[in-house]
């Protein structure tokens, strides 16, 4: 949306992800990141950790319940998302601003590990229009098999057991 500050942030996951849902029935993940910079100092020919930023950050919906399966405290993170600044009055009388990130995407970074990506069922209800409308999957890259007349390769499909899936 206009005028809204978009970032992505890289860091570890501080604590384990808290999933709840509203009085409405709709999921919210919430967690913190921290990320510390590291620079390399030429005098000491050793690297050194920045100031940590602590973020709080908030998932809804599937997204949130994905990632309350999917991630855990100390993964690596990619978080991109929507910077929100809140202004409040503590307990005692103190004018508190806090930042949070509203997060878009998210996904583990696999700088160094490894990872297995399997997809939900969280828009199925458009993949089922699409294919009432005579449209084979929907155009879904993640479709578990391929579309007619595809030639059997492609995303899911069964390319020959020495060919890429790509």
């Amino acid at each position: 949306m206009a005028g809204e500050t978009s970032i992505v942030v890289v860091g570890n996951l501080v604590d384990e992800v808290d999933l709840r849902f509203t009085a409405q029935g709709a999921a919210v993940a919430k967690f913190r990141v921290a990320s510390t910079p590291r620079t390399f100092n030429k005098t000491t020919s050793a690297w050194e950790d920045g100031e940590s930023l602590f973020l709080s950050c908030s998932v809804w919906r599937q997204a949130a319940e994905n990632c309350a399966e999917t991630l855990a405290k100390g993964m690596r993170v990619i978080v991109q998302g929507r910077l929100k600044q809140r202004s409040y009055e503590d307990r005692e009388g103190v004018k508190r601003t806090v930042f949070e990130l509203e997060v878009d995407e998210i996904g583990p970074s696999l700088k160094m590990a490894t990872a297995k990506v399997t997809k939900t069922g969280g828009r199925q209800g458009q993949q089922g229009q699409a294919a009432g409308r005579g449209q084979q999957g929907g155009g879904d890259p993640w479709a578990t098999s391929a579309p007619a007349g595809s030639g059997g390769g492609g995303w899911g499909g069964s390319a020959a057991p020495d060919e890429p899936p790509f």
